[in-house]
């Protein structure tokens, strides 16, 4: 970036996506500051390796001043918070993250990829074949991405890729993050009810979709995922003026022996990636790099080698007849994508499927319906509840009966405690099985590397 240093204040550094906002500034000469009340890996270590960890956690008013030049704001604070009462008492520009990333790419092409699932992987998608292809960009993705040291690139590149996220901008504003990005290309992936603690209902969650495609500016473009009914409806479903649709459906593709072939028009390639829904990911990827001139062929060379995002059914060991997949999945979509995927790629292997509730809808007794015929393509279904999340949201404990019935599932496994979740991977015979870890936690501080020893 060509500006001028700056010395900036971050309000919750601490968080995934903030602070790699923050080395990505401090990197580029700014003078940045932080703060939060809990540190964790791996942000900590890699703030403290910058500079950045501040001296103690929590947060102090002396720390801000009319010396800065403003404050970035994370979702994790509060609007009490007494280093943001600070900031506006003194009258200094408070930004929340996706304000600051408008702000910093207002005067590039933004591409903005949304939908309550597939938007991690679509974007990933879409930065491994420019980066493939040698084109100039900057992003800002929610995951660990490979080949990328970091989640968050700001430079003098022309163009922007951003994950689209739907979840609240600030303590201060209520509206879903996309909405500040002012897209030029949007994709939407699909839409499926999330984020109870914030969208009470489906209508509320799906009208936020359908304002996004509306705010669409004259000569923007539209991209959205006609094999999802809502995405189909809410998206495709009317025109708007001076704006471009483009709908897209799943690559055809042909799976032999558990490895996925894409299908093309002079013969086939080979990919790493699987599922029917990565298939559309990859498809909805296509089509917003067509839009900026990426030819197919340039696409085709490049896709065959992206592994995936970080915890996207990202393979955490393997086999010759076994293999331990670690996923975000935790909403009811992602999950029956996650484990019908798995199962579809090796049908003559048992599944043992994991999930973990962890989210405040997750774990809401008037949500957990949701979750119906979803967990039904593993050969065992096991499902993990830390007490102590369930004691931080102040929700009432979900029982195996209250499981087996949201599910459709009678045969359920629940487990409260690590350890015994532990134990009962341990007690399998391996062999010929896959194991799916579908969590956005840690099921409670499982040791990962220690199970996928003794199982592989």
């Amino acid at each position: 970036m060509t500006q001028k240093s700056q010395r900036i204040h971050f309000i919750a550094i601490g968080g995934s996506i903030m602070h790699s906002l923050a080395i990505c500034l401090a990197k580029a000469g700014h003078k940045v500051s932080g703060s939060d009340d809990h540190f964790y890996e791996p942000s900590k270590s890699k703030l403290k390796a910058l500079g950045l960890l501040p001296e103690s956690e929590g947060w102090d008013a002396n720390r801000i001043d009319s010396s800065l030049d403003f404050v970035v704001l994370g979702m994790h604070a509060k609007a009490n918070n007494p280093e943001l009462l600070k900031a506006q008492e003194l009258g200094l520009k408070v930004f929340s993250f996706p304000e600051y990333i408008y702000e910093a790419a207002k005067d590039k092409q933004r591409l903005v990829i949304a939908g309550s699932h597939g938007k991690t992987s679509m974007t990933a998608m879409v930065m491994h074949v420019l980066q493939d292809i040698g084109r100039d960009f900057d992003y800002m993705v929610g995951a660990r991405i490979n080949g990328f040291d970091e989640q968050v690139k700001l430079s003098d590149a022309p163009i922007i890729v951003i994950e689209g996220d739907e979840y609240l901008t600030s303590p201060l504003d209520s509206r879903p993050k996309f909405f500040h990005y002012k897209h030029d290309i949007v994709t939407v992936s699909g839409i499926a009810w999330d984020h109870y603690n914030v969208f009470p209902t489906l209508e509320n969650y799906i009208s936020q979709f359908e304002l996004l495609a509306d705010t669409s500016a004259k000569g923007s473009t539209l991209i959205y995922c006609e094999e999802d009914d809502l995405t189909a409806k809410i998206i495709g479903g009317k025109e708007r003026d001076g704006v471009t649709s483009i709908p897209y459906k799943a690559h055809p593709h042909e799976v032999r022996d558990g490895v996925t072939f894409l299908k093309l028009p002079d013969g086939e390639i080979k990919i790493e990636v699987f599922g029917y829904h990565n298939m559309q990911n990859l498809s909805g990827a296509q089509a917003m790099l067509k839009r900026i001139g990426v030819s197919d062929e340039q696409f085709y060379n490049a896709i065959a080698s992206f592994k995936g995002a970080g915890k996207r059914m990202e393979i955490l060991g393997k086999s010759d007849t076994s293999t331990i997949y670690t996923d975000f999945a935790h909403a009811p979509s992602k999950l029956l994508a996650t484990s019908t995927a798995v199962k579809n790629q090796f049908p003559d292997r048992y599944l043992v499927a994991c999930l973990e509730l962890h989210t405040f809808s997750s774990l809401n007794k008037d949500f957990i319906s949701q979750y119906k015929d979803t967990f039904n393509s593993s050969d065992e279904a096991i499902i993990f509840i830390n007490p102590d999340a369930v004691k931080q949201k102040g929700l009432e404990t979900l029982t195996e009966a209250d499981l087996r019935k949201a599910f459709n599932r009678k045969d359920i496994i629940l487990f409260n405690e690590s350890a015994k979740l532990k134990d009962h991977l341990l007690k399998h015979q391996w062999a010929n099985k896959n194991l799916i870890l579908m969590s956005s936690g840690n099921f409670g501080g499982l040791n990962l590397a220690a199970l996928k020893q003794h199982i592989l």
